[in-house]
């Protein structure tokens, strides 16, 4: 039997390394949404929540933080873990509720082109599928 770093780098070898996107659905005290355009995604599908990958041994809950206040400068806290799932081929896919708690609005304009405090009666066209599903709270999707 293999023990140790040994077995270790077998198992490594032998399945797959997943890379882990973050997404923070962030309500403000009124309870909106923050809904970004990202410039990167498909064309027709760019409002979304604030996205982005987790660096290795980063707790996700901190990539949520990280990635708001690179994405617009804002500050949250993380909440409840809202949704935990594969998601295209070597992804995982990882939401958590997130408040705001402070900050100024600055996005960034290499990643982001708009961004905007949203109810659920005026959710943008053009919303990612999922990002629509976690604000309409069906973690299912």
């Amino acid at each position: 039997m293999l023990r140790g770093s040994v077995q270790w780098r077998v198992l490594w070898l032998a399945n797959a390394t997943f890379m882990v996107g973050v997404t923070g659905v962030v309500r403000d005290g009124e309870g909106r949404m923050l809904l970004l355009r990202h410039r990167l995604w498909p064309e027709g599908r760019q409002w979304g929540f604030p996205t982005g990958f987790a660096v290795k041994g980063e707790d996700f809950r901190q990539t949520v933080v990280r990635e708001v206040r690179e994405e617009t400068g804002l500050d949250v806290e993380p909440g409840r873990l809202v949704r935990l799932r594969s998601g295209y081929r070597l992804r995982v896919e990882v939401a958590f509720e997130a408040q705001l708690t402070g900050g100024t609005l600055e996005i960034d304009p290499f990643e982001i082109l708009e961004a905007r405090w949203c109810t659920l009666d005026d959710l943008p066209q053009g919303m990612q599928p999922v990002h629509r599903a976690l604000a309409l709270g069906d973690e299912t999707a």
